[in-house]
């Protein structure tokens, strides 16, 4: 009987090893009964459909890899032609998003955005709430223009920094900690003893440095050679690779260093000097990865299912000339400043309690030597970096020209400089960020008429006009992989117009008419933002788009008051650690559990979902005129009809 029972576990083991292979020749073979015994286009779109968004949904295959399968089964099926199909996987989104790509790789080489989340965590202060608003603040401004990712992936090393800072001042003096600092020389005296070690390029933790790990052995008896548990979860630091294998659709993937440090066994509230320090770490690390997710709201380019639905939503309604960067920055930037402030004050009540009088205050007179100390560590780090260079000036004047260009190519309130040329409709927004990434690759580096610079701190390079960036800073920041599944989501949507599978579901959707607009937009962001916790933020999005168009088209109501918010709630997927890669990022420091992420999450996704159909229902009204039913989407509707 043993075994017996040893045989059946080992098959089993074997299968659930296999699981992803099976699904993989398990789906198609099942659903093929569909398009066989209905031999229509909409069936053979449905099928492709399915089995398309089974493969992302359950990640059976990359994404990018599943994103393909329109490409050869659109033909076999009948449904589109392989050349129309190809055209589907490059559109001007794409050329969009190459342009920001070349603006990132030179912001990251020339440690810009270090000195941005520097100078305004310098400004916040040090008390627990200034600084987790301050982290938050210079988080969704750099997550703006460069991918959620990547942004957590820089800001936490810094924040780590100052948090074990705060951590080995406790241990060192946890008797004092209430104190008032009164010399600020010998703070930054007692600071700049554990820095000589410091990375030039990465903030490395300070429990790295030998003094703080004596100082951990004289409080703690653990034994720091073990191998590393977080969480006591058995869950050990993600690496690079794992990382960006998840892109999970945010925009662009930079290759991402996590610090693969010693862990203890378990992390318990001993080894901070209170409980109140424990608090203050999992308030700063979740803070940093939900304001990855604000920032990549508020722009067109901030994530990928933002470009999934302008492209979609431009190509189901060529006539909609309403969806630009200016418009859609005008929307999304209140609710980001309203999701920032109110995920602040959730995350300070629920970790740090509610005397914001002790938290926030910015007298000098209450600040603890802790807190002096923790101020030197930041300024030493903005030390570091030295005055600011050529290439820093450039990169600055690039992002505020790309930035002013965007919002005045078509401002819609007043003419812009599209109005100058003869021609219309030719010039988007990927001409300019096409145009301005193409002129880093020929600036100089360098200092014009200048021996020496200090830009040359970052390459070895001695030709004097070697550019700003080459092709190798731009091909690692470039997320292909999203590039080939936001084509993926553009083929199917085509698809989905063609064959008529679209007016087809959306007939199926008549029940629904007698729900008013709003009711409709809430069970929409309800039921995009739950999905999204554990499938891909694209692949929901790309499934959902044409199925919320054909319910407003059907329901006669404008498709933008259902699919932005759909769009926006579809990025709210920060309840666990799978949920996205800044999720896991976070989680990988160990600071905080799942529990703690679960708990704080569910109160940012309401937050997220409230604030959206606040929104939705107020500014977004004028903004869009989304009291009527749209022309361009009449003119659809009768097409599909047709």
């Amino acid at each position: 009987m043993r075994l017996e029972a040893a045989a059946r576990m080992d098959v089993f083991r074997k299968l659930w090893k296999a699981r992803k292979l099976i699904l993989v020749v398990f789906i198609p073979l099942s659903l093929l009964p569909l398009p066989l015994i209905r031999p229509t286009s909409e069936a053979s779109c449905a099928y492709v459909l399915i089995v398309t968004a089974v493969y992302w949904v359950s990640e059976a295959v990359p994404l990018g890899a599943a994103a393909l399968v329109p490409a050869f089964l659109y033909p076999l099926f009948g449904v589109l032609k392989s050349s129309e199909v190809a055209a589907e996987y490059c559109k001007d989104t794409t050329l969009l998003l190459m342009g920001v790509i070349c603006l990132a790789a030179s912001i990251e080489k020339w440690n810009l955005h270090k000195r941005i989340a520097l100078r305004m965590v310098m400004i916040a202060g040090a008390k627990p709430g200034m600084l987790v608003l301050g982290f938050m603040c210079c988080t969704v401004f750099l997550s703006m223009w460069l991918s959620n990712t990547s942004t957590t992936a820089m800001v936490m090393p810094i924040a780590e920094a100052v948090l074990q800072q705060l951590i080995c001042t406790g241990l060192a003096d946890s008797n004092n900690d209430s104190e008032t600092a009164d010399t600020p020389e010998d703070t930054s005296e007692a600071v700049s003893d554990k820095a000589e070690n410091m990375d030039k390029n990465q903030l490395e933790m300070f429990y790295h440095n030998n003094s703080i790990i004596d100082t951990k052995q004289e409080v703690s008896s653990i034994n720091e050679d073990q191998t590393g548990e977080v969480n006591g979860l058995g869950l050990k630091p993600v690496s690079n690779q794992e990382l960006t294998g998840h892109t999970n659709g945010h925009l662009p993937q930079a290759v991402i260093e996590i610090p693969n440090v010693k862990r203890v066994k378990t992390r318990r509230d001993s080894q901070y000097p209170t409980k109140r320090d424990h608090m203050i770490c999992k308030c700063l690390s979740l803070s940093i990865t939900y304001a990855a997710t604000i920032g990549g709201l508020i722009t067109i380019t901030g994530t990928s299912t933002n470009l999934i639905f302008a492209e979609q939503f431009n190509t189901r309604y060529p006539d909609a000339k309403v969806i630009n960067f200016g418009t859609w920055f005008i929307f999304s930037f209140p609710i980001a400043l309203i999701m920032l402030v109110l995920t602040w004050l959730w995350l300070h009540f629920l970790f740090l309690g509610c005397n914001f009088r002790e938290t926030c205050s910015l007298s000098k007179k209450r600040k603890t030597r802790r807190e002096m100390l923790s101020e030197s560590r930041i300024h030493e780090e903005y030390v570091k970096l030295g005055p600011i260079s050529y290439p820093e000036v450039v990169t600055g004047i690039f992002f505020i020209l790309m930035t002013l260009l965007w919002f005045t190519r078509d401002p819609g309130f007043v003419p812009g400089w599209t109005s100058l040329f003869e021609k219309k409709g030719y010039r988007t927004d990927a001409t300019v960020s096409v145009f301005l990434g193409f002129l880093l690759f020929l600036i100089p580096a360098r200092r014009p008429f200048s021996s020496s610079s200090s830009s040359d701190r970052k390459t070895d390079d001695d030709d004097p006009l070697a550019p700003m960036i080459n092709w190798k800073d731009f091909q690692r920041l470039m997320p292909w992989e999203i590039v080939i599944l936001v084509g993926g989501g553009y083929a199917l949507a085509a698809g989905c117009k063609v064959s008529g599978l679209s007016v087809w579901i959306g007939k199926q959707l008549e029940p629904m008419s007698g729900l008013p607009p709003w009711a409709v937009t809430l069970l929409a962001c309800l039921l995009v933002s739950a999905v999204t916790e554990f499938a891909s933020n694209p692949a929901t999005l790309t499934v959902f788009l044409p199925i919320l168009s054909a319910l407003s088209e059907t329901l006669r109501t404008n498709p933008l008051h259902t699919l932005i918010p759909a769009t926006m709630c579809v990025s709210f997927g920060v309840m666990l650690p799978v949920g996205n890669p800044p999720n896991a990022i976070v989680f990988s420091y160990g600071h905080v559990q799942i529990r703690d992420m679960v708990k704080a999450g569910f109160g940012v996704n309401l937050i997220g979902v409230a604030v959206v159909m606040l929104a939705i229902t107020t500014w977004g009204v004028p903004l869009f005129n989304l009291t009527e039913f749209p022309a361009w989407a009449m003119t659809r509707n009768i097409t599909g009809i047709l």
